[in-house]
């Protein structure tokens, strides 16, 4: 037997905790992890038998622990007690994944106070309250990954979407400060920037700008969407698993303050 055959899975022993992963991005994310041995604490929202039996299905598949909590991604206290609540359920917490999304598509002068703010608690305030949360058992044991599932969009911008905008570009500052503030501690902060991803937030979106440019939905893909994208397809959600998984490993331990582009070449134009 080889010694690729019996080496432990590249995450064995660890803990994830990763927000907004009932489904898309996050769900898909949290397999990922637990195939590379971690334990995973989910987070979000849903329908309370579909989490389960996805929770399940993850813990069954790859034999892993796998818990899910429900905190609401717009209260500060409840994101920090979600850490804690991790560490308490799981044993500990090495990696922190903030990728909880929100989305509303409208010009700026109909865009309200009340969505503005809570797009503003569950991109940007959520990750400073997780972060907040999770830095001093990392410091204590000495190594952590803190990853941003940023956007595209935290590095430029689109129109009608000037809450989500400008938390993402919040969410690249925040990582950088964070980077550079735990530069000797053995734990690193990075942002990953996806560019479209085919998920139920995306089909939302779809509709949305629909609706807003009076199109249909298949010209907003090709025409509003994608057209961003120089390789004219979504990105996939095992990529953006891939390069998170990347991260937490130890030949990315010298990656740390970046803002990681997997956006189809949208960001090099």
């Amino acid at each position: 037997m080889t010694d690729e055959m019996t080496a432990a899975p590249a995450l064995a022993g660890k803990v994830v905790l990763i927000t907004g992963s009932t489904s898309g991005i996050g769900l898909g994310m949290a397999d990922a992890f637990a195939r590379a041995g971690a334990a995973v604490m989910l987070h979000g929202l849903g329908d309370a038998d579909e989490i389960e039996k996805r929770r399940n299905h993850i813990a069954v598949t790859h034999g892993v622990e796998v818990t899910y909590n429900g905190a609401d991604a717009r209260d500060g206290a409840a994101m920090e007690a979600l850490v804690g609540v991790t560490v308490k359920r799981l044993g500990g917490l090495d990696i922190l994944i903030n990728n909880a999304g929100v989305q509303h598509v409208t010009p700026i002068e109909n865009f309200s106070a009340e969505r503005w703010h809570a797009i503003q608690d569950i991109l940007l305030n959520a990750s400073f309250y997780t972060i907040r949360a999770a830095v001093p058992a990392m410091r204590a044991r000495g190594w952590g990954r803190i990853i941003q599932i940023a956007s595209a969009h935290g590095l430029v911008a689109s129109p009608f979407k000037a809450a989500y905008v400008a938390a993402k570009h919040a969410q690249v500052g925040l990582t950088k400060t964070v980077a550079l503030e735990l530069a000797e501690t053995g734990i690193t902060c990075n942002a990953i920037c996806p560019g479209y991803v085919r998920t139920p937030l995306v089909e939302g979106q779809i509709r949305d700008q629909a609706k807003s440019h009076g199109i249909s939905e298949e010209q907003v893909i090709r025409d509003v969407l994608l057209a961003s994208q120089p390789t004219k397809r979504f990105v996939e959600v095992a990529e953006i698993a891939a390069l998170a998984i990347f991260l937490c490993g130890e030949s990315a331990r010298s990656i740390t303050g970046t803002a990681i582009p997997i956006d189809g070449g949208w960001t090099a134009q």
